[in-house]
């Protein structure tokens, strides 16, 4: 369980990123986050592994604040996975990088190498193990930080704008990987601009502006058409599914598989 109390982030500039937000993530639950740069949404994930301290309000982790926790317990609960991957990756190859963070956890021996090759199988790089992750692409680079998130084995995993760079089989792949954590009864809160991807693999979005939280609730309530002004209030378009399902007369159809659904039923 993730809660937020009255959470308050100014940042040295006067800059008010979140303002006083309420919000609670349940176990194994889904969450992707919306709005449009600057709305609070990256400040906001680095409060729930200590990367940041709130200026007033409160951080729980498991029921516990996240106040008296270092960064480093912190981290072995939820996973992040930085929005530009060379802000997160320094080793000099790909196997040494995914093995930091669940070496640091206390995993050693097989047991450590078994998470590694997981991770590295899950997102594609099995065979890339002895390279040198600048020798990568971006993309792969972006799937590299995810799967050092992904080999710490932490409850809770939060991507920061997962499928930028990914192609069609990227961003499958990262679906796919939101599914299995899903499965496995981890929690997942993403933060995103691709709004297919989110309808599609999320089970709750929430959206916010100038640091507050203007809507929250499933795919279908949130790109319902009564919302689309709230919507452009934060500069996002609801997915195009559901543009089309609106003007067709089809009801909330957020995803592409409920527009052909509504259309096969006509």
């Amino acid at each position: 369980m993730i809660e937020l109390r009255g959470l308050v982030h100014v940042y040295p500039d006067g800059t008010r990123a979140v303002d006083g937000l309420d919000l609670r993530v349940g176990d194994g639950e889904l969450l992707a986050i919306i709005g449009q740069n600057g709305s609070g949404k990256s400040t906001l994930v680095r409060h729930l592994n200590g990367l940041l301290r709130p200026t007033s309000g409160e951080v729980l982790i498991d029921g516990r604040p996240a106040a008296g926790q270092r960064v480093a317990a912190l981290a072995a609960r939820v996973g992040l996975a930085f929005q530009d991957p060379d802000r997160q990756i320094f080793a000099g190859r790909v196997r040494t990088e995914v093995a930091f963070g669940p070496r640091n956890l206390g995993l050693r021996g097989p047991v450590l190498a078994t998470a590694v090759d997981g991770a590295l199988m899950a997102v594609g790089l099995a065979d890339q193990s002895d390279r040198n992750p600048y020798d990568l692409g971006f993309s792969r680079r972006k799937l590299l930080a995810l799967a050092s998130i992904l080999a710490m084995g932490t409850p809770t995993v939060v991507l920061d704008e997962p499928t930028t760079g990914q192609d069609l089989r990227g961003v499958e792949r990262i679906q796919a990987l939101v599914a299995e954590l899903h499965a496995a009864g981890r929690t997942v809160v993403a933060i995103s601009h691709d709004m297919r991807f989110v309808a599609e693999t999320f089970d709750r979005v929430m959206v916010m502006e100038r640091g507050k939280r203007i809507l929250d609730g499933t795919p279908a309530e949130v790109f319902a058409e009564a919302n689309w002004n709230a919507l452009a209030s934060t500069y996002v378009e609801p997915p195009l599914a559901a543009r089309i399902g609106a003007r067709l007369g089809l009801g909330s159809t957020p995803t592409d598989a409920a527009l052909v659904g509504a259309l096969a039923a006509r």
